[in-house]
């Protein structure tokens, strides 16, 4: 009976020590930075071209607000604009003719003076040409008031007009980062709001494993270490994979009731994340076991 005690023995010491060797430091779950996307307008959403599942990539153009009110405010504004233009362009033509009126008054009023001091004309005609110098002059600061005037609604029309280009700019739906969508919460035909969600997206290419560690762990543990992460292909089977630590938490807390150790609930612990890149079988919220080099 000894002869088959021994190898059974032995069977179960190999055994044991091939697990003890197999057995992970730290357990967690996949997480991810997920985006939530709103619409930065109020109206009815005439476009939504995405689904669930979707690979998107940031900058893509993937729906349209409904812009109509926005483009009538527009024409009206660029219509009383071309009226302002008009005015100016005869206010400038009215300051030329006051200009040239002005430089013939100078030659007039240098003649005079001339025949003046030469005892050939009168005070009254030196003081007839001053009082129409004055009054041009007085005419022409009105006109370039009214110059001012119309500069300045022309730059206030042009502000507007710069704000609707704006708003207009965002009823179009802009994917802002590349990643997959994970839902779709709003639709075609609905009407949003500033900050209403339209829909979540989330880049899979690399998903982080928040795992807690012991303080026996902690001192083995560094920034940037490469280690093994341990997940299941989904067959029965475990695979390994490489991760990278980004992060280490600086301070301990008590393991979370979801996560195991080999270390009893009521130990502290250190929460650390791991970069992994996802070859398209890890999903968000799925288990993964890590082990560190020793």
């Amino acid at each position: 009976m000894n002869e088959y005690l021994i190898p059974l023995l032995l069977t179960i010491i190999l055994v044991a020590c091939s697990n003890q060797k197999t057995e992970s430091d730290a357990y967690g779950y996949f997480q991810t930075e997920t985006v939530t996307v709103s619409s930065e307008t109020a109206g009815l959403i005439e476009e939504l071209h995405l689904e669930e599942g979707d690979i998107l990539l940031a900058g893509k153009p993937i729906g349209q607000i409904d812009s109509m009110n926005l483009h009538f405010k527009k024409q009206q504004l660029m219509a009383n604009l071309k009226v302002l233009q008009a005015n100016a362009l005869q206010v400038t033509s009215q300051a030329e003719v006051i200009e040239q009126q002005m430089v013939n008054l100078e030659r007039d009023q240098k003649r005079v003076k001339n025949l003046l001091d030469a005892g050939s004309a009168t005070q009254k005609q030196a003081d007839d040409i001053e009082s129409q110098m004055l009054v041009l002059e007085k005419q022409k600061a009105s006109i370039i008031a009214q110059q001012q005037t119309l500069e300045s609604q022309q730059a206030q029309i042009y502000s507007q007009i710069d704000e609707l280009n704006y708003n207009l700019k965002k009823t179009i739906l802009t994917n802002p980062v590349e990643g997959t969508v994970l839902s779709k919460i709003a639709m075609k035909g609905e009407i949003t709001a500033p900050g209403k969600p339209l829909y979540e997206i989330a880049n899979m290419k690399f998903l982080t494993l928040k795992a807690y560690i012991s303080g026996d762990i902690l001192p083995d543990v560094k920034l940037n270490q490469s280690v093994t992460v341990v997940v299941d292909d989904g067959q029965g089977h475990l695979k390994e994979i490489n991760g990278v630590v980004n992060w280490i938490s600086e301070q301990a807390e008590f393991t979370p009731k979801t996560i195991q150790t080999r270390e009893e609930r009521v130990n502290l612990v250190y929460a650390v994340k791991i970069r992994v890149e996802n070859d398209g079988s890890i999903k968000i919220g799925m288990p993964g076991e890590v082990k560190f080099a020793k």
